[in-house]
C-alpha cells in the first residue's frame, strides 16, 4: 500500500492557492500540485496502479450519490485516451501539461461532482463563436452570483426590521399604553 501523499510547504496565501488549485486544474501549478499529490510513490510518474487508488475513493462517492458506476479499466481506458502519454503503463507530468483537458484527468480521479459535470453538460450550451469560460472563471461567477444574493437577502432582511422597528416605536403606544383586550374590556 502506498503512502499517504508528502505535505506540500504552507504559505500565508495557501488557502487561496489550495482554492484556486481546486478550482482551475489546468493552471501549470495547479497541474503541478495535483501531479504531487496523485504520484504517491513519489517516483515521477501516476501509475495505473495509482490512478486505480484514486478512482476507488471515486467509486464510493459515486455509490452514495446513487450515480452509475463507471468501472475502473473503462475509467483508466478514458484518462488515458485523454492524456496519451508517451509509456501506456504510467503518466508523467509532462504528458500531463500537453494534455488539452488537465482539469478532466484530475477530476476522474479526485472531484467526482466536476466529472459528473463534464459528463452531463450539454454540448451545445455554448454558443457559436462564444470562447467558453474558464474552470476559474466559471467559479468566480458562481461566487459573485452568491455574493449578490446574499446580498439581496440582507437588505431584505434589514428592510423588513426597520418595520418592525416603526411598528414598536409608533407614536401614542407607549410602553405604558393599555392592550385593546384591557382598555376595551374584551
Amino acid at each position: 500500500t502506498p503512502a499517504l501523499p508528502r505535505p506540500l510547504p504552507q504559505s500565508q496565501s495557501s488557502g487561496i492557492n489550495a482554492e484556486y488549485g481546486e478550482e482551475d486544474k489546468s493552471h501549470p501549478t495547479a497541474i503541478e500540485y495535483w501531479f504531487r499529490i496523485m504520484d504517491l510513490d513519489g517516483d515521477g510518474y501516476i501509475s495505473l496502479y495509482e490512478l486505480e487508488y484514486f478512482y476507488q475513493a471515486q467509486l464510493e462517492k459515486m455509490r452514495l450519490l446513487g450515480v452509475e458506476e463507471c468501472s475502473v479499466l473503462d475509467c483508466i481506458c478514458q484518462a488515458l485516451d485523454l492524456v496519451r502519454p508517451k509509456e501506456q503503463t504510467k503518466i508523467s507530468l509532462s504528458d500531463i501539461k500537453k494534455c488539452k483537458q488537465p482539469s478532466l484527468f484530475f477530476n476522474i480521479f479526485l472531484n467526482i461532482q466536476k466529472f459528473l459535470d463534464h459528463e452531463l453538460k450539454d454540448p451545445f450550451s455554448t454558443k457559436e463563436g462564444e470562447v467558453p469560460m474558464s474552470d476559474w472563471e466559471k467559479f468566480a461567477a458562481r461566487e459573485y452570483e452568491d455574493l449578490i444574493a446574499d446580498e439581496e437577502l440582507n437588505k431584505q432582511y434589514e428592510y423588513e426590521d426597520d418595520f418592525e422597528e416603526e411598528d414598536e416605536e409608533a407614536p401614542g403606544l407607549g410602553s405604558t399604553s393599555k392592550s385593546a383586550v384591557e382598555a376595551y374590556g374584551i
